[in-house]
């Protein structure tokens, strides 16, 4: 074992898969995970889908997990706003996201008034002027609304190249109404945190293993975590000249086990 560490923190797409297909060397290595009891997480910042359908989807490739094992921007946002006085939601996800959210009152679809919370998660291809342009009107006649972000992740690969996620969009409502939005999910601090408090260990003694230079491995190191960049998913080889240094560089997830026992 590497001197001090005692959990890990998987990121999902382009560390075990790639949109639609799994990473090589993935399955045998959470299979090797489980094996050696080390306890883990999967930490992800997709929003468009639910915990349900990524256990389904790490199912087909072979990894076997269930839903409180998956930590995602919306799992976090649901309990955030739990504990927040009670009021109406304007959600800006993909429909098959809306399940977490749907115990929570919310705005009609097309409301441009009303909306307390403001949450931004990925819409993909949806996101059209009408659509953003309705997101800052929703803040903009409530100044007291919150804009909730679902992760800060600047893109990620998709099947047709790189495209852009979550974090443009919500800089650019920061931008128009002149507020913060609140992040939950990567690269927050109090995300990361979460993710170590959930497997019972100190920040210092987990792992994040991600794709991303930016959202994964330096929100992990900045929440008191190591970070471990492989080289699948949306690396580049630039990333490598960063002013954010991994703790450990892994060809792909593959590699984990030789270099955990190493």
């Amino acid at each position: 074992m590497r001197s001090g560490l005692r959990g890990i923190l998987f990121d999902l797409d382009g560390v075990l898969y790639n949109a639609g297909e799994p990473i090589a060397g993935a399955a045998e290595t959470l299979s090797w995970v489980r094996r050696r009891s080390i306890p883990h997480l999967f930490v992800t910042n997709t929003t468009s889908l639910p915990r349900s359908a990524l256990v389904e989807k790490l199912t087909r490739f072979g990894i076997e997990t269930v839903e409180d094992r998956i930590l995602t921007p919306a799992s976090a946002a649901v309990m955030w706003l739990r504990s927040q006085p009670e009021g109406k939601l304007a959600l800006f996800v993909k429909p098959q996201a809306r399940g977490d959210f749907e115990a929570l009152p919310q705005v009609g679809a097309e409301a441009e008034t009303g909306a307390d919370y403001v949450v931004i998660g990925d819409l993909g291809r949806d996101w059209t002027y009408a659509a953003l342009n309705r997101a800052f009107r929703l803040l903009h006649h409530n100044p007291k609304a919150v804009l909730l972000a679902l992760g800060m992740t600047r893109f990620w690969q998709a099947p047709d190249g790189i495209s852009l996620d979550v974090a443009p969009f919500v800089t650019a409502l920061e931008h128009a109404t002149g507020r913060q939005a609140v992040v939950l999910g990567k690269p927050a601090k109090p995300f990361f945190r979460a993710a170590a408090d959930q497997i019972g260990l100190p920040p210092a003694a987990v792992i994040m293993i991600g794709d991303d230079i930016a959202a994964d491995i330096g929100g992990a190191q900045k929440a008191g975590l190591k970070g471990m960049l492989v080289k699948t998913g949306k690396f580049r080889a630039q990333d490598l000249e960063d002013e954010i240094r991994p703790d450990a560089t892994l060809d792909s997830i593959a590699d984990l086990p030789a270099w955990w026992e190493g």
